[in-house]
């Protein structure tokens, strides 16, 4: 049901027509997750969707992938901590961090808890001026 799902859900509003051209926002995306969008479709199944908190299974996540997740994945939760190197996020905490989520994996369960990360709050003055 999970790949019905899925097909049903991403593959009909992802799939580009002849008449569409890539985005700019689309490339940036696909740069700041590594640059050969191993984990874009990660980022495009989060960032569509509606719910705060999203839990999937190792499995779903390869499904969304297409490729089996690192070993490391399964077996260490900092390989879902988001890590900088220079200054940049690594590929796969790209992806969910870009989407607005944090990453809590539960090893045991074999599961992780994407939420949404609360959107930066506004200055004291910005606020009044916005009500006013």
């Amino acid at each position: 049901m999970w790949k019905w799902l899925r097909r049903r859900g991403l593959e009909a509003r992802d799939t580009p027509t002849a008449g569409d051209a890539p985005s700019a926002a689309a490339s940036f995306i696909d740069r700041r997750i590594g640059g050969s969008g191993k984990y874009l479709a990660l980022y495009r199944y989060l960032e569509n969707r509606y719910a705060d908190v999203t839990v999937l299974t190792f499995d779903q996540i390869e499904d969304v992938l297409g490729f089996a997740l690192p070993s490391l994945a399964r077996t260490c939760a900092a390989w879902w901590e988001p890590r900088a190197t220079n200054g940049h996020a690594l590929p796969q905490s790209a992806a969910w961090m870009l989407a607005g989520r944090t990453a809590t994996p539960n090893l045991l369960a074999k599961t992780v808890l994407f939420e949404r990360t609360p959107p930066p709050s506004r200055k004291r003055g910005q606020n009044r001026a916005a009500s006013a």
